[in-house]
């Protein structure tokens, strides 16, 4: 049978993608090497991450802020429980993804895909058995895998020594953690375990974590994790990781020079980033050209250099996040629809899910200061605002960047407690244009944590009512 588009692989932005295309009338096959749909995101990482955040983050409010509250308990951890809600969640969200698929009358293949050349795909199942699949449009859609150290040899058991995968399915709670890196990955779960009881260390090569986050933002960040009992080892070089007798040991050097050091945990979490999943997928034969990071190579309409076969999500470049992905799963197939699919790379939202949360949006301090851009900050403090006082949950602050001539919001920056959702707001703004006066005229109801992005937004273009 032949189909109009044939995705590969079914996480965020292929199933997106297919399901779209489906909706637009177009004939519309998968190819999932796994046993479930979803991909990463769904069965080993963004979902049953936070439903480990969210469970951990309400046993540790339970032991710290409810006596407060006027809530007086004791909690227990039942960490088989905490788990079994995060495969539930899991399950859920995967068997969603399958009835989706049978809705839109979607065709799933199960087995590795590999690109022929245009028109044409192979998935070769378990039993080693091939079949050809016709297809007008290709798209890869194949995500990332775990990168690794660079230059260091690591052997991965899942148990001791573990990538995201094995630090989500731990059997019981290290006494100690190394995480190796400072980015989201590595601190939200850190985070995770560190609120179970585990003592957190943090080895990072930059010398601050969240690289690429606003430098203030991350500062105050790490002052936060800090006083929740992370200890951070910022500027240093990874040369090792061994396993040992009764865990495993990292070894890691100042990144400017000096004296190596060794220390010992339970468990090592590896969180050095992910890498491009492109392998195999035969696009050398096919003509499909990469990048130097090994990544598929796309022009401003995520076509391929190939006619008719196109790339998306963290196989091509820009950042490796799932909503990312689902809306260029959904440029594409508007685009083989005939439709003029566009995805604005300025206005793509960064959540991390700790406690508290942190989120961004558009350009940061640094990098407006890099491209010269003359700018107005505007600040507001959780401490200042009612609804966060009510709820213990005035750690963090709003910072809105706009341009210093025509007031147009260029970038926005919340640590605080729901800052993901608070987020949004700034989002459409910035997707229309909008200025900070925009945002600070709009009547936010009271008493919410969201005024305080209204707070921002007036100092931002004048300046604040509360503070």
């Amino acid at each position: 049978m032949a189909y109009d588009v044939v995705v590969i692989g079914s996480g965020p932005g292929g199933y997106v993608c297919a399901i779209k295309a489906a909706q637009l009338g177009l004939k519309v096959a998968v190819v999932e090497k796994r046993e479930t749909f979803g991909g990463t995101c769904l069965n080993i990482g963004c979902i049953p991450s936070k439903a480990l955040l969210h469970a951990s983050e309400m046993f540790s409010e339970a032991g710290h802020s409810f006596d407060t509250l006027g809530v007086e308990v004791q909690p227990k951890l039942n960490l088989k429980k905490m788990m079994a809600h995060k495969d539930t969640t899991v399950s859920a969200n995967v068997n969603g993804v399958a009835f989706l698929f049978k809705k839109n009358k979607i065709d799933a293949f199960r087995g590795t895909g590999k690109v022929l050349g245009a028109g044409k795909v192979s998935v070769t199942g378990e039993d080693g058995k091939s079949q050809e699949i016709e297809a007008k449009n290709i798209v890869i859609a194949t995500g990332s895998e775990v990168a690794g150290i660079p230059g260091v040899k690591v052997d991965i058991d899942e148990k001791v020594i573990v990538s995201s995968t094995g630090a989500l399915s731990l059997a019981k709670v290290p006494g100690k953690l190394i995480v190796v890196g400072g980015g989201v990955i590595g601190l939200e779960l850190g985070s995770v375990w560190a609120r179970l009881g585990a003592k957190v260390t943090v080895v990072e090569f930059l010398d601050s974590i969240l690289g690429g986050m606003d430098g203030e933002v991350a500062k105050q960040f790490q002052r936060l994790l800090s006083k929740q009992g992370f200890e951070f080892k910022l500027g240093s070089k990874v040369t090792a990781v061994a396993k040992g007798k009764k865990g495993a040991s990292v070894t890691f050097e100042p990144v400017k020079g000096g004296a190596a050091e060794t220390i010992e945990a339970d468990v090592v979490l590896v969180a050095t980033g992910r890498r491009a999943y492109a392998d195999n997928l035969g696009l050398k034969e096919a003509g499909v050209e990469v990048d130097e990071r090994g990544r598929v190579k796309t022009d401003g309409h995520l076509q391929t250099n190939v006619p008719g076969i196109w790339a998306i999500g963290d196989v091509i470049a820009g950042p490796m996040l799932a909503h990312k992905a689902e809306d260029e799963g959904v440029a594409v197939a508007e685009r083989i629809a005939g439709q003029a699919g566009h995805v604005n790379y300025d206005v793509i939202p960064s959540v991390v899910y700790t406690s508290p949360e942190v989120a961004s949006v558009g350009k940061t301090e640094e990098e407006l200061k890099k491209a010269g851009v003359d700018y107005k900050a505007g600040k507001f403090p959780f401490t200042a605002n009612g609804r966060a006082r009510a709820m213990l949950h005035t750690d963090g602050f709003v910072k809105i960047l706009a341009d210093k001539k025509t007031d147009k919001v260029l970038g926005v920056h919340i640590l605080g407690f729901g800052a993901g959702e608070m987020i949004h707001e700034a989002a459409v703004l910035m997707e229309f244009g909008g200025s900070s006066e925009d945002l600070a005229r709009t009547c936010h109801a009271h008493p919410t944590m969201s005024e305080a992005v209204k707070e921002a937004a007036l100092a931002t273009f004048f300046k604040p009512i509360h503070i």
